[in-house]
């Protein structure tokens, strides 16, 4: 099985495969420090070159499957994420790398973004699995994981080496494909709220 980016349009969300012509797009919103304090590189003063090349060699790879959301209303694009960590052969995947700008934290577009990535996870690619992780000093992306029904399921200790040498705890969560329906409604239960 081949997992591709292709377009998820969603009510008030569309993700679209990461290409170079959302260089500017996203430049404009990645230079706010609140957003990278947790990811593995800073994109923010001058960071984000970086940070476009590496997100543009791991899709041209094939390692990650990339996307940039973008706000039906006006246009917008408002952040990205991926699927990673990807083993076909086992019917599971990553998602993470998430980031978006902060006016739109707390908003719709995070719930949207996984309703439409968990769909076409557990629906189209029929994938038995789609798991999480963070640092574990994020405490908004950890109640933003527990709000979506992900399951926590332990911390993968001394994980990761992130910015400034640090070495993180990531906390590992999971959606399983029976845990799927439920997710799913809570997730539509918000978005009509």
């Amino acid at each position: 099985m081949k997992i591709a980016a292709v377009e998820l349009t969603g009510r008030g969300l569309t993700l679209e495969p990461f290409a170079r012509a959302h260089y500017d797009g996203l430049a404009a919103i990645a230079d706010d420090p609140n957003i990278w304090p947790y990811m593995g590189l800073d994109a923010s003063g001058g960071g984000f070159d970086a940070w476009f090349a590496a997100a543009e060699a791991a899709s041209a790879s094939g390692g990650d499957v990339h996307f940039v959301a973008r706000r039906n209303a006006d246009g917008r694009l408002v952040g990205s994420s991926r699927y990673l960590n990807i083993f076909p052969e086992h019917k599971r995947l990553e998602i993470g790398n998430t980031w978006y700008a902060p006016d739109v934290w707390g908003s719709k577009v995070n719930p949207e973004c996984k309703l439409l990535l968990l769909r076409h996870a557990f629906e189209t690619l029929r994938l038995n699995r789609v798991e999480f992780r963070c640092d574990a000093r994020n405490e908004r992306s950890r109640a933003a994981l527990h709000k979506l029904g992900a399951v926590e399921e332990g911390v993968l200790r001394r994980h990761m080496i992130v910015q400034h040498g640090y070495v993180r705890d990531s906390v590992q969560f999971g959606i399983t494909r029976d845990d799927w329906p439920g997710v799913k409604a809570g997730l539509e239960a918000r978005l009509a709220a």
